[in-house]
């Protein structure tokens, strides 16, 4: 059950596509538009088999010669999805965290984001992929409640979603009211406990209860409450609780609206739910933004990029 835009093509022959990529970038100049047609059209699957294909057949490296015959964005935009998708999370985090400067902005849309399982997945293929423990990178690099809740969600603990207890809901909704609204200075580490640890639609529940006795959003609390980098991943971590498509689509938006464009998170998002929920967070892009996503890569980019870009969009929701 997939609710990407993307999946495996069929018929499928890596041989033929090796083959036809080895024709687009061998000699003079590079035929970008079947590069981009291939991959934007095969799965994360296919992609590793054509890359197995071509070195068999020509004794090269596909990523490489990407590399060679792409530039910028575009480039970018292929590599990532020549990317394994085992990997693709960890890799990204490490170069989060990697030399000057932590990148808050992807630690925090990972982390909010994926399932407990995928989180613990992230982690045993990053020790493998590069022998490092990812909560003391993570925790070298962060400071404060920011580093304490993504802590919290590295554990991967979250309740499984079950029967939910009205009477924990309350509670939990009047514990965040007195740690919030009525407390002078915030008791963080209430939001913390709280969100990073119960399950889904307890914290649906917990959300709705919170309303009504506050006469707030939990956002809007978060908001005015917390700053910087917490209140980001607080914020993140809320929105995901409520639909992970509507966060994703948010951030799609927030990346091309006003002047320039967050590529890096542009490419990263519409490549990394390509297979899962692409069109569940296009649905919910029409929704929330008065016009879809088609219509804003087309608007906000150009060339290859803007083609590959829309061919992984998969359609305009009018």
């Amino acid at each position: 059950y997939t609710r990407g835009t993307v999946t495996a093509f069929a018929p499928f022959d890596a041989r033929a596509d090796a083959e036809a990529l080895r024709k687009a970038m061998k000699g003079m100049g590079t035929d970008e538009e079947t590069v981009l047609k291939i991959l934007t059209s095969r799965s994360n699957a296919q992609r590793q088999e054509i890359a197995s294909a071509f070195k068999t057949l020509f004794g090269r490296d596909l990523v490489d010669d990407l590399k060679s015959e792409l530039t910028g964005k575009f480039e970018t935009l292929m590599v990532s999805l020549m990317r394994p998708t085992y990997i693709f999370d960890a890799h990204a985090l490490k170069h989060a965290i990697k030399g000057a400067g932590t990148n808050e902005k992807v630690l925090t849309e990972i982390l909010a984001s994926r399932t407990p399982a995928e989180v613990r997945n992230i982690k045993q293929v990053y020790l493998k992929e590069y022998e490092a423990n990812l909560e003391d990178k993570i925790t070298g690099e962060t400071s404060g409640y920011f580093q304490r809740l993504l802590v919290v969600l590295l554990q991967a603990n979250r309740d499984p979603d079950g029967r939910v207890d009205e009477g924990l809901v309350e509670q939990d909704a009047q514990v965040l009211f007195r740690a919030g609204e009525l407390k002078w200075g915030t008791d963080e580490e209430k939001f913390i406990t709280i969100l990073g640890t119960r399950s889904v639609s307890h914290l649906r529940r917990v959300f709705d209860k919170y309303m009504t006795i506050s006469g707030f959003q939990i956002e809007e609390t978060i908001d005015r409450e917390t700053s910087g980098d917490l209140e980001k991943l607080l914020l993140a971590v809320v929105k995901c609780i409520r639909s992970v498509p509507a966060y994703f689509a948010e951030t799609l938006y927030y990346s091309m609206k006003g002047a320039g464009t967050d590529d890096d998170t542009l490419i990263r998002v519409m490549v990394s739910r390509s297979e899962i929920d692409l069109l569940d967070i296009r649905k919910e892009f029409r929704k929330n933004f008065a016009k879809s996503l088609h219509q804003m890569i087309q608007k906000d980019t150009s060339g290859d990029y803007r083609k590959a870009l829309l061919l992984l969009c998969g359609g305009d929701d009018e």
